[in-house]
């Protein structure tokens, strides 16, 4: 499971809520509030342009499975069919899920094919995927 921006912060808000016992006071409570403020860091950088990946990323799926549909089957045009209307993170994750599936299948059938191209063009997609996905960590404080 993925947890999703509004389920990691309201961890954070049940992690700091709840007053640690002495025991754990010091180091442990630094690394705890230090976990904290990291998840609700890489949260705002996925509030913030998470929509407009999924966007994106829903867009460069459904034009790859149309262009292989003629070659590959109508299968994976009729996948690609459709619009985001809905555009909360929640309905462009189910979007997203499915067209995933989608090309997965249509991978695996292009690799069992030996279809070098089609197999390049797709490892390329994943790559400009993960990079419109990409969350950027803080520098380590010196010391």
């Amino acid at each position: 499971m993925t947890p999703t921006v509004p389920e990691l912060l309201l961890g954070n808000f049940l992690a700091l809520m709840e007053p640690p016992p002495p025991e754990s006071m010091g180091d442990f409570l630094q690394g705890r509030v230090a976990v904290t403020g990291m998840i609700a860091l890489l949260s705002a950088q996925e509030a913030e342009r998470g929509i407009e990946a999924r966007a994106w990323e829903n867009g460069a799926i459904r034009a790859l499975l149309t262009a292989s549909a003629p070659a590959w089957g109508d299968r994976f045009g009729e996948a690609a069919k459709g619009v985001d209307k809905d555009l909360s993170l929640a309905a462009m994750d189910r979007a997203n899920a499915a067209l995933r599936r989608e090309l997965i299948a249509l991978h695996i059938a292009v690799e069992q094919a030996r279809d070098a191209a089609l197999d390049t063009e797709i490892r390329k997609l994943y790559v400009k995927m993960a990079d419109a996905r990409r969350l950027d960590l803080p520098p380590l404080p010196a010391g």
